[in-house]
């Protein structure tokens, strides 16, 4: 199996296009919680401590805007 990049979380557009890859790799973590998320990313390495889970919900909505433009728009 393939490890995850390491990529140290050190602002939001990061933060954003670390979440833009993982649902893209793992698409079953689309519906996850912020926390959830937050030990996901942690989990898998993609950040060295966990990120801040305000910050992450705010990454999520935006990426999913991504996914299902409508569901952004609500």
């Amino acid at each position: 199996m393939r490890s995850a990049p390491r990529t140290s979380i050190q602002d939001d557009l990061n933060l954003l296009a670390v979440i833009r890859e993982v649902y893209s790799r793992l698409p079953e973590t689309y519906y996850l919680q912020p926390w959830e998320l937050q030990h996901i990313l942690f989990s898998l390495r993609y950040t060295d401590d966990l990120a801040d889970e305000a910050e992450i919900d705010a990454a999520i909505n935006i990426a999913r805007t991504d996914w299902a433009p409508d569901e952004g728009a609500a």
